[in-house]
């Protein structure tokens, strides 16, 4: 094994393991990691694309699967604590919505910021079935992974240098939050005003 090939082994793995921990202790712009990611692999072939997406994919499905198992076995105490619920008003929505479209809701929390959380502390409290989670979150985390990739990879065509792509990847990142979170807010304005 050479230099060049462990550098790249513990790349991904750190790139794993903070992808992990960004998903247990949401503080960490995780996206950005495998954005970021995603531009050096298109620099430096060794790397490889795929590995950066098997470990942000990877990192994703298992602190998903911590936190659940948090919400599902320690309950809203556990989560409470450790400041994964905080308002619990709209989790009675979020179990209502994940049991009429539960995929859909599954996948596509995972996408949205601030979206994961709520719904894996619904799917947890609620029981939801331990089984049916790690299958759909597996897709979930491979999508996820997928989307921040494409959006590192953006960066890498948009420039040449490392550099300025991976700038390029971390500003798309917090654009892309940023847009979500003002179309979120105007939908929960909608609604409060429509009840």
């Amino acid at each position: 094994m050479t230099g060049d090939t462990k550098f790249d082994l513990w790349y991904l793995f750190a790139l794993a393991g903070a992808v992990l921990l960004g998903a247990v202790l949401p503080v960490l712009p995780t996206g950005a990691a495998v954005s970021a990611g995603a531009v050096l692999a298109s620099h430096n072939n060794p790397i490889g694309l795929a590995g950066v997406l098997l470990a942000g994919a990877a990192g994703a499905y298992v602190g998903d699967l911590i936190v659940y198992a948090g919400c599902r076995f320690g309950g809203e105490r556990l989560a409470t604590r450790v400041g994964w619920l905080r308002n619990n008003g709209s989790l009675d929505s979020l179990r209502e919505r994940l049991s009429e479209h539960e995929i859909g809701v599954l996948l596509t929390s995972r996408l949205i910021p601030g979206g994961r959380v709520p719904v894996l502390l619904a799917a947890g409290l609620a029981g939801y079935k331990w089984e049916r989670f790690a299958i759909v979150d597996l897709a979930a985390s491979s999508l996820w992974a997928a989307v921040y990739m494409a959006i590192g990879l953006l960066g890498y065509a948009l420039f040449d240098k490392p550099w300025q792509g991976v700038l390029a990847a971390i500003v798309l990142v917090i654009l892309t939050t940023v847009v979500s979170g003002a179309i979120q807010r105007a939908r929960r304005k909608k609604r409060s005003h429509a009840e």
